[in-house]
């Protein structure tokens, strides 16, 4: 049966997909107020506030590359891996949703030279977020639930296909023939193919 098999993958890919869009789009905007009484608003992009999204999408997408010829023991173990992925993608928005400043940090040492955790947030008067760090949280749903799939689901997956055991196996007997071929080259120019490397040409 090819759907499970193909559902899952698909899961897998959509997460990591949403998890790479959101790590390139804005999460907070954080208004910076000056001596002066003036403000600044500072904008911080997903790759900034959860500087792990990207990879961990990656790595999503090439597991679900391995999923597609991964055999019953490997997928298992892909799965798993896959739920540790998915962990760690959700939990590293949720870091960043539950500190928007610290997770913006960078971004106001930046603008202001001002560095330290306390002094950051006494500069940050409001912080306002978009939309995509709960997409965020969902890619990394998405991937975990995926993965869960591929747990529950990999017995229904087919067995290899026996045509690339076919292909092996011709790939043997053309070898063997190419073998063949050179050795009676060899011995049509008075060498012979049994001799020892060093030795000199066969006796006629």
């Amino acid at each position: 049966m090819q759907k499970p098999k193909y559902k899952v993958i698909l899961v897998v890919i959509v997460g990591a997909a949403l998890a790479l869009l959101a790590a390139t789009q804005q999460w907070f905007t954080l208004t910076v107020t000056s001596g002066a009484g003036g403000s600044t608003e500072l904008a911080v992009s997903g790759a900034v506030a959860a500087p792990a999204l990207s990879a961990l999408a990656f790595a999503a997408l090439a597991l679900a590359a391995a999923l597609a010829i991964a055999g019953p023991l490997i997928r298992i173990v892909l799965g798993v891996l896959g739920l540790l992925l998915g962990g760690s993608l959700i939990l590293s928005t949720a870091l960043a949703l539950g500190d928007p400043v610290a997770a913006g940090a960078s971004v106001v040492t930046a603008a202001t030279g001002v560095s330290g955790s306390d002094s950051v947030h006494a500069l940050v008067g409001a912080v306002s977020s978009t939309a995509w760090p709960v997409v965020a949280l969902v890619a990394g749903i998405v991937i975990v639930i995926g993965s869960l799939g591929v747990l529950v689901t990999t017995r229904q997956w087919p067995g290899s296909a026996r045509k690339y055991q076919a292909v092996r196996l011709e790939g043997t007997e053309v070898s063997a023939k190419d073998r063949a071929v050179d050795e009676w080259d060899e011995l049509s120019r008075g060498d012979d193919p049994t001799a020892e490397p060093d030795a000199g040409p066969a006796t006629r």
